[in-house]
């Protein structure tokens, strides 16, 4: 029996940890390199997906057709509940502080947090400058905005820019190819990842990752539970019990596969059918959120990135952390189609603010069940924004109901003689639906 990815990853995880309790000698120099050779190769894939798929991002979502009123509403939703579900996870990392008092070391790595300079400093390092200079040394902020500048520009030309729109297409195929084939050997780059830190640090520090999981996940309630209801009854004007009885089959999906994207026809249908959003609102909102919304994604990296770093002592400031806040918002929604997205841009968010990413190896396992439980906040709040823009533009939500049966109810309930169920001429009543079929149809 061919088994899933994570269960391979979880695997690997415990056999990693075996291996730093009883092979602690020969873990260095058999082990550790290759959880550092997987390391590199996550690094490889940052600057290509960034740029790729963050140009594409913004030639997608500006089409004409999309443009207007609508998504002016929605990106407003989208950009307000990320920075606040980034900012959630920031607090609460601040005050439980889940990686305090750890004794890692940052010595021999090469990625150390710098002094953080003035910050008007932040505004003038994201304007790029030279963008090979940027991407030749993984600057990710330069390189997000001039991505958004060039997918702009593509917008603006139109045909004349298509060629180059073709291009960055098949690029961002091809590099989803090469990410694939590396996350394939998540197992492998975990067990020695794994092992190495049970080796180095005894098997004591995997008890930091608790605390770790279970502030993410106090984060995760508070803004599901209380931010968007709130959001959603005060600019919806919505009953939150009522949208959330409406998904529950969505929701259902979501957690278990942890993908919202396989729970999206799922949920334009509740959104549509059971809650009576117009279909215009949820074809783009819904759609666009799958990609961009990603609150959950954001509470979870602003937490892990702040855990690692506490792990290895650094201090990160609010310049730092007003980093965290920018690039997990726009690299989540650069990165968002990814598969194993949440490792890939955690490498981007963690480069930013110059935290080792060898502090990955922590957080990974519980990466897995964290990402079923960010996976429907990121489809809660999605659907919120999706009822918030249908309020805000005037529609009226009005659910569908089961058409008017042709049949008498006495036949679902007894068999008996067709006439006699029906006392009422039958071909007449056929008849007068049929003329109304159109009406029923709209």
């Amino acid at each position: 029996m061919k088994l899933k990815l994570h269960t391979k990853i979880f695997v690997g995880i415990v056999l990693g940890v075996l291996a730093g309790v009883f092979l602690k000698d020969l873990t260095p120099s058999f082990i550790t390199p290759f959880g550092q050779i997987f390391m590199r190769l996550l690094k490889l894939l940052v600057i290509p997906v960034v740029f790729t798929s963050v140009t594409l991002g913004i030639i997608s979502i500006g089409d004409t057709k999309h443009l207007g009123s609508i998504s002016a509403k929605a990106f407003a939703y989208f950009i307000t509940t990320g920075f606040i579900a980034t900012s959630i996870g920031l607090i609460l990392a601040n005050t439980i502080k889940p990686g305090a008092g750890s004794v890692l070391t940052t010595n021999g790595l090469h990625t150390i947090v710098e002094k953080a300079p003035p910050i008007s400093e932040l505004f003038i390092t994201i304007a790029p400058q030279n963008i090979f200079e940027s991407l030749s040394k993984g600057e990710i902020l330069p390189v997000i905005i001039f991505a958004i500048l060039l997918g702009v520009a593509l917008i603006s030309i139109g045909d004349k820019g298509k060629p180059i729109v073709s291009f960055f297409e098949a690029a961002f195929a091809a590099i989803m190819k090469i990410t694939d084939w590396i996350i394939s050997l998540t197992p492998i780059g975990v067990f020695a990842l794994s092992a190495n830190t049970v080796a180095t640090l005894g098997i004591s520090s995997l008890l930091s990752v608790v605390t770790y999981f279970f502030t993410v996940i106090l984060g995760l309630f508070i803004h599901a539970a209380f931010v968007l209801p709130l959001i959603l009854k005060i600019f919806g004007n919505y009953s939150p019990v009522a949208l959330f009885r409406n998904l529950l089959p969505a929701l259902a999906v979501a957690g278990p596969t942890a993908s919202s994207s396989a729970a999206l026809p799922l949920t334009m249908e509740c959104l549509n059918k059971g809650v009576g959003v117009p279909n215009k609102i949820t074809s783009f909102v819904v759609s666009v959120g799958t990609t961009i919304d990603m609150n959950g994604t954001a509470l979870y990296q602003g937490v892990a990135v702040m855990f690692i770093a506490q792990m290895y002592g650094i201090h990160l400031d609010f310049f730092h952390q007003l980093i965290i806040v920018l690039t997990a918002f726009l690299a989540s929604a650069g990165a968002a189609a990814v598969p194993g997205a949440g490792l890939v841009t955690m490498v981007i968010i963690l480069n930013a603010v110059g935290v080792p990413i060898e502090g990955l190896s922590l957080i990974l396992p519980v990466d897995r069940i964290l990402d079923s439980c960010r996976t429907p906040v990121n489809l809660w709040s999605n659907s919120c924004g999706a009822v918030i823009v249908a309020n805000l533009e005037g529609e009226k939500l009005q659910p569908e109901t089961e058409k008017p049966q042709i049949l008498h109810p006495e036949l679902k309930e007894k068999s008996c003689d067709l006439k006699k169920a029906m006392p009422y001429d039958s071909e007449r009543e056929l008849e007068v639906v049929g003329k109304g079929r159109d009406f029923f149809k709209h």
